[in-house]
């Protein structure tokens, strides 16, 4: 297991470029599947959880090749179906949460898929039911082993319909497309989700030959095809990197400028940061952070403390929460974050609390946050990454501290966040990992 050693309070300068986006690059190498033929996928980030999927593709009898260090060429001709049964496959499975992507391309053009109880972050329940009760409605029969933790899912020829999601989950909405562009007639998705993520996937899909209507809206219209061909994907940058970026130059005071952004795609994410009082700049589809040494978090117009909560698109994405909790322990002023999707994600406050930080935490859904104004300074500590999002917010807490901070389990970070080590030193961070 490895660590990261870091010395806090040195300002950070320069210009960083954001990686591909991880959540849409899960979405997009699962569709690879839907063709015989060539894909393309360039800005495809060199992370623990996309590398693990590739290497899934790879053992399933997909060819990969790796064309420049950012692009891959995917070609699914010749399957291997069988791989599916092995306690390899059901292994990884078990260790990946994009791997349930996998069951809605597998079924559309082979009529079954075996996958297990998918892993990832420890944030709580994360269900399942949105895929399988989409996937269902389009004619699939499931059986689950419990003893060994494993769903098989059959179906000899998916039929469109109609049907209003239960949630607009990311992953269950993209798994429900997947399977309805080789079905036969047409499917109706409401309460889809609407992520810029989910609406590359349709537009990679279309470029593919399928024909989905509706798309950046939350009903969607897909009429099924009988094949589909090859293609050429440009991932968009990650808008959860960006989002750490801004909230890394608030908290150590710094100077960034975060390059080609896709600004209108970030939706209401730079709006979020300002009102914690974080002045940022959009130069072209750039983002500009000025060097600030306070920043004061606004009220609501009738004086009250302000709220942020997470909510689907074009609401706040609940990835960026545990960045925005650690900004506020430094601004002026209170804020209640308000956590709605996962009950175990802001348990990572303890860890704050014992660097110095003023957090209330209410339940396992909300915190209040006193800020400091920089009055008095996080200490740094000796701490364990629970979960991607909290160990990049546990990275910058220490980047900004007082005096040496050690990050164990840091492999979670690894998940999501490219060379974030080597990217950050060259802005002056001062990291070391310790293997």
């Amino acid at each position: 297991m490895a660590s990261f050693v870091i010395e806090g309070g040195h300002r950070l300068q320069g210009e960083i470029v954001p990686q591909g986006a991880k959540n849409e690059v899960l979405q997009i190498l699962c569709a690879t599947l839907l063709t015989e033929e060539e894909v393309t996928v360039s800005n495809v980030p060199n992370i623990l959880d996309v590398n693990n999927l590739i290497q899934m593709l790879r053992d399933m009898g997909v060819e990969v090749s790796k064309l420049s260090g950012d692009t891959y060429k995917f070609r699914a001709a010749e399957v291997d179906m069988d791989y599916l049964e092995s306690e390899e496959f059901l292994g990884r499975c078990s260790r990946l949460r994009g791997s349930v992507m996998l069951v809605g391309p597998l079924l559309a053009r082979f009529g079954r898929a075996l996958i297990a109880r998918p892993g990832g972050d420890k944030i709580g329940r994360r269900r399942l039911d949105t895929h399988f009760f989409g996937i269902q409605k389009l004619g699939a029969s499931f059986d689950y082993d419990a003893s060994k933790g494993v769903f098989t899912i059959h179906a000899e020829r998916l039929k469109g319909t109609s049907m209003l999601l239960d949630e607009a989950s990311v992953t269950g909405t993209a798994n429900v497309i997947m399977a309805s562009v080789l079905a036969e007639g047409t499917t109706v998705i409401y309460n889809a989700a609407c992520e810029p993520y989910i609406q590359q996937l349709c537009r990679m899909l279309n470029s593919m030959g399928a024909r989905i209507s509706g798309i950046a809206s939350n009903l969607l219209t897909i009429e099924g095809v009988k094949t589909l061909k090859g293609c050429s994907h440009r991932a968009l940058p990650d808008m959860i990197e960006v989002g750490s970026f801004i909230g890394m130059a608030a908290m150590t005071g710094s100077e960034l400028t975060i390059k080609d952004v896709s600004y209108g795609n970030l939706g209401i994410i730079p709006e979020i940061f300002r009102r914690l009082g974080i002045r940022l700049e959009q130069r072209g589809d750039d983002i500009y952070i000025p060097q600030q040494d306070h920043y004061q978090i606004e009220s609501f117009m009738d004086g009250s403390i302000m709220t942020i909560a997470d909510a689907p698109w074009p609401g706040l994405t609940p990835d960026l929460l545990s960045v925005m909790l650690v900004v506020a322990t430094q601004a002026e002023g209170s804020v209640l974050i308000h956590q709605k999707m996962f009950e175990s994600r802001l348990f990572f406050v303890d860890k704050l609390i014992d660097m110095g930080a003023q957090i209330i935490l209410c339940d396992p859904h909300r915190a209040v946050v006193i800020g400091h104004d920089r009055n008095f300074p996080l200490r740094g500590g000796n701490m364990s990454s629970p979960d991607i999002r909290a160990g990049i917010a546990l990275l910058i807490a220490a980047l900004s501290a007082e005096g040496i901070s050690r990050i164990h389990n840091i492999e979670q970070i690894d998940r999501g966040y490219q060379n974030i080590e080597q990217r950050l030193t060259a802005l002056g961070a001062r990291i070391t990992r310790i293997e």
